[in-house]
């Protein structure tokens, strides 16, 4: 399929020549451009065109996961008939592995791992090497090691009525792709032997597949729903991926192992020639195990830091990650597009990944916690990825230094987008102290009186601090004033701001607080004041680009205004309010050449968190769906039969079932 953008609305304001400016570009060959965009002037819409008429799978790349899955939802919308999808660390938890030379003290790795963005990253994987019209909207997760592409697809089996095949045959085949089996419920990547009949579930969709044997043949491909187990459809084949990305060959895993001996013997060597005779020990204690395990199962905790041998790789080779999956020519180089959104943070990300991990590595290897190889799964280098990936175009409302030094190699400037199709304008700064004074609160009593005229007009408000714990602080003060309030930062999980931001938006709570999450490419129209605590204190929180991106978290509201407090006119904060006013009255100029009415912007509030709801709240909505016909016509029976299953469930001590039916009589009650 081809990509095919499908909304009502069409290129206006500076958007139609910016689109033409970058597809020529894109056409001519120019390695990177950059859509200085401001806030709420469509960069996403612009970019979609540009996706659109370029005709090439496009890797959209964000700094948090936050506003990759806000991308990934307007991505979706965009192309509704395209593979979207959205690729991002999948730990909830993560605690690498370290030691800390100063105070003799190891930390083991600790990660508690996110089933449903797995299955996203499998999905994401698997569409690349399956389709051309893909978009895959990723965190900066996208430069670390993935397993090799060919190697995963040289595992991806296709099953058909008709091929020859038994069950026992079967069960073979999915522990070689490393699906696990089970007598419970399944779960993705896990398969179960019922008589003569195997149920599979994928990694990267919900279903199962039942496939049937007879004489010696595949008799019947069922699909069906995971909970209700009613039949989805019948079906002639299907293909099936392998349950992990880090997929090796029998015989190269033996190769492995085997060069895996050769440089502990090395290093062990090196050690007692330098008299560290302790971390030999340590080192050769932890590897043996750790080969024993490999030879026995396979598998071994840890098993990634050993990656350059599985993948037959050379000492400093770069990995494989996601860029790998994505189509290249015949030649080797990269065959997509990629699109960096704001730029000005994400490149700083991509560009410092490498070192924080290499000197953790080093400290492991040096004190004989690793073997030097380890080093080897890591991060790209920057220049690693920018070998790696294809035409770039950054989007950004502030180019970094980076940006314009590429532009400038080029001999072009920026393809400026100042111009909303809205005619909204850049929101009007007002200046407050920070300090108490004899007529005035201060700045926190300053800005509950200002927020508090803008939530009884029915909109929110804003306001930004210069630490989690003033953040967490300010929240809970606010609540005490009667002020709906909640607070967002880094320690937040990802799920969680997903919804706590889309709540907001839905009105759930007035007061959003937050630090640096604040700044780029959060778009919430209901917001009418934007409030920056400390605006004077100098730090990258209170740089240009940091207050120019907070200004214009107040840009999609017609009536959206801005409150800087300080005691003191910085170099930065005298810039953002001149670059603001240079906007503002561009803005103006316009609006009034066209006679055109500024609007706020219109936008349906969509959660990508919909889709990755727990298990409990999926199967309730089924449950629901199949009941609530019934309970219409005879609402006292259904609840009595469905009384008595929770009952039961509870007296068999099958509390999942019963928290099940509990949720669904609650739901159907509500509809009396």
């Amino acid at each position: 399929m081809k990509f095919e953008i499908s909304t009502d609305k069409t290129p206006a304001g500076d958007q139609p020549a910016a689109i033409k400016a970058l597809v020529d570009g894109v056409k001519d060959g120019q390695r990177a451009q950059t859509l200085l965009g401001v806030t709420g002037s469509g960069k996403t819409f612009t970019a979609a065109n540009v996706i659109q008429q370029i005709q090439k799978p496009t890797l959209v790349i964000a700094h948090n996961k936050t506003l990759a899955a806000q991308l990934a939802q307007e991505y979706r919308d965009f192309f509704p008939n395209n593979a979207v999808h959205y690729f991002v660390s999948y730990y909830d938890y993560y605690q690498p592995e370290a030691y800390m030379s100063a105070s003799d003290t190891y930390i083991e790795k600790e990660a508690q791992i996110n089933e449903e963005i797995d299955r996203l990253r499998h999905a994401s994987t698997q569409a690349l090497l399956t389709r051309e019209d893909v978009i895959i909207v990723a965190s900066v997760s996208c430069i670390y090691g993935l397993g090799s592409p060919k190697q995963y697809k040289s595992k991806l089996k296709h099953f058909a009525l008709g091929d020859a095949a038994n069950r026992t045959d079967m069960l073979r085949t999915l522990v070689d792709m490393q699906f696990e089996r089970t007598t419970a419920d399944l779960t993705p990547a896990t398969f179960r032997a019922v008589g003569n009949t195997v149920e599979i579930m994928p990694t990267n969709e919900r279903v199962v597949y039942r496939l049937g044997f007879a004489a010696g043949k595949i008799s019947s491909i069922t699909k069906i729903d995971e909970v209700t187990r009613q039949i989805i459809a019948d079906e002639e084949e299907f293909y099936l991926f392998p349950a992990k990305h880090f997929v090796t060959p029998e015989d190269e895993r033996q190769l492995a192992v085997t060069d895996i001996e050769k440089e502990l013997k090395e290093q062990l060597a090196k050690f007692k020639k330098e008299g560290k005779l302790l971390e030999a020990e340590r080192l050769k204690r932890r590897t043996q195990n750790d080969l024993a395990l490999m030879r026995e199962v396979g598998y071994c905790n840890g098993i990634e830091n050993y990656s350059r041998h599985f993948d037959r790789r050379k000492a400093g080779e770069a990995p494989y990650t996601l860029l790998s999956y994505f189509p290249h020519k015949a030649d080797g180089t990269p065959d997509f597009l990629t699109i960096i959104d704001e730029s000005h943070v994400t490149i700083p990300q991509l560009n410092g990944m490498y070192a924080g991990d290499r000197s953790r590595k080093d400290n492991l290897v040096e004190y004989g916690f690793r073997l030097p190889s380890a080093v080897d799964n890591r991060p790209l280098r920057f220049e690693e990825f920018q070998e790696r990936v294809g035409q770039q175009i950054y989007t950004t409302a502030t180019p970094g230094k980076f940006e314009l030094a590429a532009l400038k190699q080029q001999g072009l400037e920026p393809v400026e987008q100042v111009i909303r199709p809205t005619g909204l304008v850049d929101p009007e700064i007002t200046v407050k102290p920070i300090v108490e004074k004899a007529d005035y609160g201060g700045q926190i009593k300053d800005f509950i009186a200002e927020a508090e005229k803008v939530i009884r007009g029915g909109a929110r408000v804003l306001v930004t601090t210069l630490t989690k714990r003033m953040a967490e602080d300010l929240s809970e003060f606010l609540e005490e004033k009667k002020l709906k309030t909640k607070y967002i930062h880094s320690d937040v999980d990802t799920l969680e701001r997903i919804e706590i931001l889309t709540d907001f938006r839905k009105g759930k709570f007035d007061c959003l607080v937050g630090v640096n999450l604040l700044r780029e490419g959060l778009d919430l129209p209901e917001v009418e004041l934007v409030a920056i605590l400390d605006a004077d204190k100098t730090g990258f929180l209170r740089s240009e680009t940091a207050l120019i991106q907070t200004i214009g978290r107040a840009a999609r509201n017609v009536n959206g205004r801005v409150i800087l407090y300080a005691d003191e006119m910085t170099d930065a904060l005298d810039y953002a309010i001149k670059e603001t006013d240079r906007r503002r009255k561009k803005q103006l100029i316009y609006n009034k050449k066209h006679n055109i009415s500024p609007q706020t912007i219109s936008k349906e509030i969509k959660s990508i968190a919909d889709q990755m709801r727990t298990e409990h709240e999926e199967t309730v909505d089924k449950m629901i769906k199949l009941d609530v016909d019934l309970y219409k016509k005879n609402p006292k029976k259904v609840i009595k039969e469905k009384r008595r299953q929770m009952e039961e469930a509870v007296s068999i001590l099958d509390f999942e079932t019963a928290a099940l039916l509990r949720d669904e009589i609650a739901y159907l009650e509500s509809l009396k």
